[in-house]
């Protein structure tokens, strides 16, 4: 099966068509099955599932918006952008993205969404010496499972589990218990944030894990409430995220000695729950629409496409990520992928919010992480987040030495 999108720009319309299994695999675009005299960005993300809100069809237009700063062309060839749904499964991830490097001149993928997919989509990039413009996925992408056409702009485990955790323990948030996504993603972002709570004097009394898109954490959540536990920490994502922590609200498990903590959490998460629903959640991300012209400018851009929905940090690194990778294809003067990659490596990133950002040897590309707080009153319009606090780069990641990526090993 597959879903047809029309969209309408101007005089232009764009049609494409949005795989949902390995068996349909062929494009409909407005120049369909493009031959090499053009460039093809694919977004492979989950384009109707428990991710795609904050990804899905909105790194499409992120996307396109950065091929419209670039003028539609480079080296003399035509942009296009094309996108499909895994449906967060790592096997029909793998199926699409080989299928569109081997028969539909693909030449590099965009977002990935869930971790366990997007390393499917890794795998097979790494394999066609093609390039993978990680957005959407916070697992680890540069450390044993690291590529050489490989780019993780979205923030990982081991910066989201510190930033957060760290400061928690240290306010006396010193008994842990954790509900976790039973996937890759969840199972790092647990590790990392338990070895940040015992490495501050803290302690895991506690964790269950549960499935992707579950509806009712009823019985998780009342044990992590007997456990004794001072913080409760939500180690899942998507719409797992919102509903759990409105079901914390529903039994009231958040109060004055039990703080609830989620690590991955977003603009979209507090348009999901509600502005008041949200108020006080402190959390860590790499993108706020509010932070100055350039992002105000590409806001109103892409809400005038997306039916007036907000970006996230996702939309905003599909972007960043997209035009990085066109502004050194250009500089490169081929699209052969590694040339391609070398060039991303020796050149900053200059795009929205990033000025003048290194990407590191073992594709990590070394963004600011901010430490927001959702602010008690809002002045206007999705006014919604405050930033208490700037890790760079440098501070926020882990350290090249550490990652065990191959590509630096020695």
């Amino acid at each position: 099966m597959s879903k047809v999108i029309k969209e309408h720009r101007g005089d232009n319309a764009v049609t494409f068509r949005v795989i949902t299994t390995a068996i349909a695999l062929t494009w409909v675009s407005s120049a369909a099955l493009a031959g090499p005299d053009s460039i093809k960005i694919a977004i492979v993300n989950d384009q109707g599932g428990p991710f795609s809100s904050y990804g899905g069809p909105g790194s499409v237009i992120a996307s396109r918006l950065a091929v419209e700063d670039v003028g539609g062309t480079v080296l003399g060839k035509k942009i296009e952008i094309v996108a499909a749904d895994h449906q967060n499964k790592p096997d029909l991830a793998a199926t699409i993205v080989r299928r569109m490097f081997d028969t539909q001149n693909v030449d590099v993928i965009v977002d990935g969404a869930g971790s366990a997919a997007a390393l499917a989509i890794q795998n097979v990039a790494r394999e066609k010496g093609k390039i993978f413009l990680i957005t959407g996925a916070n697992g680890d992408f540069t450390g044993k499972e690291c590529s050489p056409t490989g780019f993780q702009f979205s923030p990982d485990t081991y910066a989201l589990a510190r930033a957060t955790a760290k400061g928690l323990v240290q306010a006396g948030g010193n008994r842990w218990y954790f509900v976790t996504a039973d996937y890759a993603f969840g199972h790092s972002l647990e590790t990392q944030a338990r070895a940040v709570v015992e490495e501050n004097g803290g302690k895991v009394v506690g964790a269950v894990r549960h499935p992707l898109n579950t509806a009712d954490f009823t019985s998780y959540l009342l044990q992590a409430q007997a456990s004794g536990a001072n913080v409760v920490g939500l180690a899942n994502a998507g719409t797992d995220l919102t509903n759990s922590i409105k079901q914390v609200q529903e039994f009231r498990i958040a109060n004055d000695k039990t703080k609830v903590t989620g690590f991955l959490f977003d603009i979209i998460d507090i348009v999901a729950l509600g502005h008041a629903g949200a108020k006080g959640i402190t959390f860590a991300n790499t993108f706020y629409w509010d932070s100055n012209d350039e992002t105000r400018a590409f806001t109103k851009r892409f809400m005038a496409q997306s039916g007036g929905k907000v970006p996230g940090q996702i939309h905003a690194g599909s972007y960043a990520a997209v035009k990085h990778y066109l502004t050194a294809l250009k500089e490169a003067g081929t699209d052969d992928g590694k040339a391609v990659a070398a060039k991303m490596r020796a050149l900053p990133v200059n795009a929205l919010h990033h000025r003048n950002v290194k990407i590191r040897a073992d594709g990590r590309v070394l963004t600011n992480l901010y430490i927001n707080e959702v602010k008690a009153d809002a002045k206007h319009p999705f006014d919604y987040m405050k930033v208490t606090q700037t890790l760079t780069g440098e501070e926020a990641y882990r350290p090249l030495k550490d990652g065990g990526c191959p590509l630096v090993a020695n």
